[in-house]
């Protein structure tokens, strides 16, 4: 049995270093599956509640999340999708070719971490749920290390789990989200449709009365900054920078027969990060209303009041939906220190150090600026890769250059990934721009400055091979 097992992982074959080939590509049914089951999720029970906790309004909220989620649909299909079918390469492997192996490992080690740091946040979010029966303390909204040994064992057991899943690759991945979602969407819709008699509304007509007065109030908790329409638009958009604009989702959308297939991500955007962050905020202020304002804040608690025992299984297979694919994505990225090893073997070991992360609360609790910061740190990038497949040959350069050079070190990509963080943080600390809006600028910075260097860089050597 044991022998079979590992035989079985062993042939999983994702294509690490040469394009999916015809056979392997899948359908526009199975992508609308993979990012329904991957944005209806664990992250959803936590953003919908912090938009209540920064005080947004029910304006700044509904129409907030219409535009920014449009915006980010736009990106996947525009910008990423178009590049993935044509060159059907993983994000890492593609970006190995234009900036070189060293500066590509360095990459991707900060991607797989954040990756893990992601799927971390969602283990802790399934945890809140398996930990009720067991009346283990749930962390609140100050917490930043384990609460109990019950935490520390509910965590582990969950983390164990969600590896062994992500080690059988994208296939197991995007059948498991494609059961998993139309159930864990109408538990969404449903407890959030059901507790509102008892927020107040009693016909259709209450509800933005309500909405106003008793959800999105506009009132900031405490410890809690406040958030405006820009920041709703920004960050909704923004939420999965790093896939879209950081261009991590070339190692998914490589599968699809056709670009727009990118369009599919709408099914995420718009159950997930639109309706369900609506319904868990709907959640989040019975919640407080019931408990008297309490800090504590687990996901997998607010789920149970409001829909029993329903309520709290979405939750955990939610938080699962969102971790498996972040697991699969960060083996991947550290795949790259040893290209030659199992991608299961390294995804064994990615989501054991996910799962230890898991372990500390802090990533729930701080889990909006950590999204914005890990999309922040990968988006110069994304800008490389958008730049060097539609630009550089445009501009009489050289695409692939580190490929094209054998070289391991390609300085205008690496300059730019550098330069572009430098100066984001620059713009931070002199003009107070927050962290959630940076992204917009630093993608134009990043592409300036990527064609910039690599006309310095690569004329001289064009020159004196004439």
């Amino acid at each position: 049995m044991k022998k079979g097992l590992i035989a079985q992982l062993d042939s999983v074959n994702e294509f690490e270093r040469e394009p999916v080939p015809v056979g392997q590509q899948r359908s526009f049914k199975n992508f609308l599956g993979m990012y329904a089951g991957e944005h209806t999720a664990g992250t959803e029970f936590v953003i919908g509640p912090l938009f209540v906790a920064h005080g947004v309004t029910a304006f700044e909220l509904v129409f907030g999340l219409l535009i920014g989620n449009l915006l980010a649909v736009l990106s996947w299909a525009f910008l990423t999708a178009p590049i993935a079918v044509k060159v059907r390469l993983t994000m890492y492997f593609q970006l190995e070719k234009i900036c070189g192996p060293i500066l590509v490992k360095v990459y991707n080690v900060v991607n797989g971490l954040m990756f893990c740091f992601l799927a971390g946040s969602m283990i802790a979010v399934s945890a809140t749920a398996v930990g009720i029966p067991f009346g283990i303390p749930m962390p609140s909204l100050s917490d930043f290390y384990p609460s109990s040994i019950g935490w520390i064992i509910t965590v582990l057991f969950i983390g164990a789990i969600t590896t062994i899943i992500a080690m059988f690759g994208y296939h197991w991945v995007s059948k498991f989200s494609n059961i998993a979602a139309p159930w864990m969407i109408l538990i969404f819709f449903a407890a959030g449709i059901a507790v509102l008699p008892n927020l107040g509304v009693t016909k259709i007509s209450d509800f933005w009365t309500v909405a106003n007065e008793k959800i999105w109030t506009g009132e900031v908790m405490s410890g809690q900054s406040k958030f405006t329409l820009w920041h709703v638009i920004f960050f909704s958009w923004f939420a999965n920078m790093a896939m879209h604009i950081g261009m991590a989702d070339l190692s998914i959308l490589r599968y699809a027969k056709k670009w727009y297939y990118g369009f599919t991500s709408a099914t995420g955007m718009y159950i997930g990060h639109y309706f369900a962050w609506i319904a868990s905020g709907i959640l989040y202020a019975l919640f407080l209303q019931q408990s008297n304002q309490s800090t504590e804040f687990a996901p997998g608690v607010i789920a149970y009041q409001a829909a029993g025992i329903a309520g709290a299984v979405c939750v955990v297979i939610a938080g699962w939906t969102t971790a498996n694919p972040t697991i699969y994505r960060a083996g991947l990225a550290l795949q790259s220190l040893k290209p030659t090893a199992k991608t299961w073997k390294v995804t064994l070991i990615t989501g054991a150090l996910t799962t230890l992360a898991a372990c500390f609360p802090a990533l729930v609790m701080k889990l909006l600026d950590f999204v914005a910061l890990y999309g922040l740190l990968l988006m110069p990038m994304g800008a490389v890769i958008f730049i060097d497949f539609w630009l550089i040959p445009k501009l009489s350069l050289i695409p692939n250059y580190a490929a094209y050079k054998g070289i391991k070190i390609n300085w205008s990509a690496g300059l730019t990934w550098v330069v572009t963080l430098f100066l984001c943080v620059a713009i931070n600390q002199v003009f107070g721009i927050e962290i959630f809006f940076l992204g917009l600028p630093g993608w134009f910075i990043a592409a300036f400055l990527y064609i910039v260097l690599s006309k310095l860089l690569q004329k001289p050597i064009q020159l004196s091979a004439r």
